[in-house]
């Protein structure tokens, strides 16, 4: 019988505010099961970019990551951001260990190839290296990750986080019985943006091309819930979309995925 894992998104708006992040990391620390930890850069790289006197470049709610901006979110997300983090983790008794895809090899992308737009250093993920994260669970420890990657060239990569976060339970659906959460403001997928309580419990591949037909779910929400289904045709046990609170209360409403 294959060990429960639950692997664990976390978004800006969680990550932006301070007293939301370390709320949330004490629940995380509570989970028993092995657990591993994926979170973006929120808005301070965008911040420290500015201060530095560069001006970062969004298309589409995407990043476009020059060489000077991949300095900038590498520094935010693997030094400060991650390191916060597993600092407040092991204040909650979670020995945790902060990594990016470089580290042990664990995921390694290409830069993302060009078409309409060049991204710049944006990297898709090719591969993550299961039994190298497999160590540090079964020994204990929590993996974090933060949104970076290489390509084993030497070249470190800007990736989506939600996008990590798939690619790691498909990697791992083998092993463990795998949960995916993505944490973020929101109590799920809502049936209106103005109110809070519309959540929709259930979606399916029929009820999503749907929902997008009629807009419910566009723009931001489309590539997660690309990363939502793609992890569930790979063997994905469970995705689970909702806020923070929803990783150790299922009391409330949230969203849950099937195919």
């Amino acid at each position: 019988m294959k060990q429960d894992l639950k692997i664990v998104k976390i978004g800006g708006n969680i990550i932006n505010n301070e007293e939301n992040l370390r709320s949330f990391l004490k629940n995380f620390s509570q989970i028993n099961s092995p657990k591993i930890l994926v979170h973006g850069g929120g808005n301070l790289a965008t911040k420290m970019a500015k201060e530095l006197g560069l001006q970062p470049k969004m298309v589409g709610g995407r990043r476009i990551t020059d060489q000077a901006n991949l300095e900038v979110v590498t520094m935010v997300y693997a030094g400060l951001l991650n390191k916060n983090i597993v600092a407040n983790l092991q204040n909650n008794h979670c020995n945790a260990i902060g990594l990016t895809g470089a580290d042990a090899n664990t995921i390694v992308a290409h830069k993302r190839m060009v078409k309409d737009i060049d991204y710049g250093f944006a990297g898709d993920v090719d591969k993550v290296d299961a039994k190298s994260i497999q160590l540090f669970l079964e020994n204990g420890i929590t993996p974090v990750f933060c949104a970076i990657t290489h390509n084993k060239n030497g070249q470190l990569l800007n990736t989506n986080a939600d996008t990590i976060a798939a690619e790691i339970a498909k990697s791992l659906g083998n092993f463990y019985k795998v949960e995916l959460v993505y944490c973020f403001e929101k109590n799920g997928v809502l049936k209106s943006m103005e109110d809070e309580n519309s959540v929709i419990e259930n979606i399916d591949s029929t009820s999503y091309q749907q929902l997008k037909e009629n807009n419910t779910i566009a723009e931001g929400m489309l590539p997660k819930m690309k990363n939502c289904f793609e992890a569930l045709d790979a063997g994905v046990d469970s995705v689970v979309i909702g806020n923070p609170t929803v990783i150790t209360n299922k009391d409330q409403k949230f969203t849950t995925l099937k195919l």
